[in-house]
């Protein structure tokens, strides 16, 4: 049913149209079923390359006995502030992350990153996303390294000797602003291979074109951050 679980024939039926080079919409169309479901499923279970029937299947199962053993029958409801439906914020953790995982980052950095955006504080201590993702602190730890290097978290300090993680609106300026050096530096090679190469060669072209576009969307770049920065701001300091 559309509606329901996944089955196994379904999964290999995911499977079998990776395989053919199929793109989610068309598998889900076959299935019946969103495609938010199918690229949920294929992103927390290998990805496209790495998708395979039995192991998501088995994967999925051990997930949901989790879940029963941490909430065993006959507890009490989670309370949520503003209240919230907690199957609904789950469900939607479940498609940030997805989200965030096709669009680059790997599974645990983009657990995190969504249980930090779904938290009202914004932030939360290497315990308590460890006690929320149920997983061992040393793979926050790893996370967190990843994410600060993509300058989309940022450390601050805590009571006592703990440290918190901070998602903000200046968080996405710094990562854009980033993503513009990177530009920049790959602009700044290829250019120096248009020197090795020799200029008019075909792959000396190449590499030309390929500067000259990121030249020229870095520069777009960069102000569209600019001023995306500077409205929120003042958005920010008019609520204030």
């Amino acid at each position: 049913m559309p509606g329901g679980r996944l089955t196994q024939q379904e999964r290999q039926q995911i499977a079998a149209g990776l395989a053919d080079g199929l793109a989610y919409a068309e598998i889900a169309r076959r299935l019946d079923r969103p495609t938010s479901t199918i690229t949920r499923e294929v992103m927390r279970n290998g990805g496209p390359t790495g998708y395979r029937a039995e192991l998501a299947h088995r994967a999925t199962q051990q997930r949901t006995q989790r879940r029963r053993q941490a909430a065993p029958r006959g507890a009490e409801p989670v309370s949520l502030p503003y209240g919230r439906d907690a199957k609904a914020v789950q469900e939607y953790e479940e498609t940030l992350t997805t989200v965030l995982m096709t669009s680059g980052l790997p599974t645990m950095m983009a657990r995190v990153m969504a249980c930090l955006y779904t938290t009202d504080a914004g932030s939360l201590t290497a315990s308590e996303l460890a006690r929320r993702l149920r997983v061992s602190p040393a793979s926050v730890s790893k996370a967190i390294a990843f994410l600060e290097g993509l300058d989309l978290v940022r450390r601050e300090s805590a009571e006592g000797r703990r440290e918190r993680y901070v998602v903000d609106d200046d968080l996405w300026y710094k990562s854009m602003i980033r993503s513009a050096r990177d530009n920049d530096q790959f602009v700044q090679t290829a250019r120096q291979g248009v020197a090795v190469l020799g200029p008019g060669t075909p792959a000396a072209a190449r590499l030309e074109n390929a500067a000259r576009f990121l030249d020229f969307v870095t520069e777009g770049l960069i102000r569209a951050a600019e001023q995306a920065r500077e409205i929120l701001n003042t958005k920010s300091s008019d609520r204030g």
